[in-house]
This record gives C-alpha cells, sequence and structure tokens, in this order.
C-alpha cells in the first residue's frame, strides 16, 4: 500500500524577500520612533548678560532706597529725566518712580496736570571691572606678514596657565533731584547725590573655580564693605 505525502514545495527566495521587508520597515520604525524622540532646545545670548544687568539695577535700588519723598505725599509730581544722561537711566528711573509710588505720590505723564515737577540727575551709573592673575596669560601668536601687507596671517591662542586668578565687578549708580513747585517755581526739596553699590567677585584656584561672592544672584551674599 502506497501512502503519498502533500508536500509544500518552499520557495527559499520568497523567504528571503520577505526577511528584508520586515528588517526594513523594522529600521523604519525605530528611526521614525528615534525622530519623533528628539527635541531641539532654542539657546540665545542677549546683548547684556544677567551678570551686567543684576549688577546695574542692584546698584540703582541701593541708591534709591535712603531717600525720602514725605514732602511730595499726596501731591501730583512730573518726574522730568531731561538732565539724567547715563545711558542706562532706566534702572535707576524705575526704582525711583517705584519708591514714588510706594511713599504715597501721585505721578503724571503731562507736565501740565502736575502741582510739582521732579528734575532727577545722575554723576553716573556703570560697572568697573578688576582682573588678577597669578600665571601666565593667553598669549596671541602667529606669523608676521611682509611690511605694508594687508594680509591677514593666521593666529595661535596660547591657553591660559593661572596658579590662582580673580575677576572682580564693582557697579555704581548715582541719583540726585530737586522739586518745585509748577506755578512759583520755588524748590520744594533737593536732595542727593545718592550713591548705590553692588559687586560680583569670582576666584578660581589652581584650576578650580570659579568661587562667587557678592550682592547679585546667583552668588553667596556676603556684605559690601
Amino acid at each position: 500500500m502506497n501512502i503519498r505525502h502533500n508536500v509544500i514545495p518552499r520557495f527559499h527566495g520568497s523567504d528571503t524577500l520577505t526577511h528584508k521587508t520586515v528588517l526594513f520597515w523594522g529600521v523604519v520604525s525605530l528611526y521614525l520612533s528615534l525622530a519623533n524622540g528628539c527635541a531641539s532646545v532654542r539657546v540665545t545670548d542677549p546683548a547684556r548678560t544677567a551678570t551686567e544687568q543684576f549688577l546695574l539695577s542692584e546698584a540703582a535700588r541701593a541708591a534709591v532706597e535712603p531717600l525720602s519723598f514725605q514732602s511730595l505725599r499726596g501731591r501730583k509730581v512730573f518726574v522730568d529725566s531731561t538732565y539724567f544722561a547715563p545711558a542706562e537711566k532706566e534702572f535707576v528711573l524705575a526704582e525711583l518712580r517705584a519708591k514714588l509710588l510706594t511713599s504715597g505720590v501721585q505721578l503724571v505723564s503731562d507736565p501740565n496736570q502736575a502741582v510739582i515737577v521732579m528734575e532727577v540727575r545722575s554723576g553716573g551709573v556703570g560697572i568697573d571691572r578688576y582682573e588678577n592673575l597669578l600665571g601666565i596669560p593667553a598669549i596671541a601668536a602667529g606669523p608676521a606678514g611682509p611690511v605694508g601687507s594687508s594680509a591677514s596671517s593666521a593666529t595661535v591662542l596660547t591657553p591660559e596657565i593661572a596658579i590662582s586668578k580673580a575677576i572682580k565687578q564693582f557697579s555704581f549708580a548715582s541719583v540726585s533731584y530737586v522739586a518745585y513747585r509748577v506755578d512759583s517755581g520755588e524748590v520744594v526739596t533737593s536732595v542727593g547725590p545718592s550713591i548705590g553699590r553692588a559687586y560680583r567677585d569670582d576666584y578660581w584656584f589652581l584650576g578650580m573655580g570659579p568661587r562667587t561672592l557678592g550682592t547679585i544672584p546667583p552668588v553667596d551674599h556676603q556684605p559690601l564693605d
């Protein structure tokens, strides 16, 4: 008795094609999953650093803080900044206006509506920077071109070798004002100059650092002498 077995033929070429198709779509799926998981962060560099802004605003706050506006309380006052020369005047003027408002002074934007005009002036608003390095500073070196040649030569900047290094920044803000009556020009009060200060010190030692001290964030706060 002959028994016949039904044998299904296997096509190895089709199996290979199927494996390649599965592998291809697996790679595509992995790529799409990774692409969907990617994210980009936009990084910007503003014209002014946070340190600069904090130094100036803290010095402005310190200059305005001791001022008293008791004689102007309840009166309509127009703040005239025509004679306030520093380019960074917005820091001082903003602090001054806030102090006036919290002291009960009524600020007006039109001098014709004011009873008193306050002329604000300043001796200066700015930052002084000092650097101290114990070691070998970075030096730019490069081949010297022919005399009279305008072609630029590539320069090499040697690394800085510092045993200790310190960068100190001191900010100052000065504010004064005179207030007078609009109708008669009589002086009501005159104050200043009031000077505010702030600082930040950064220290490095044997390549470690910086350790930061000062009166602005983010630093270890220390009293200003």
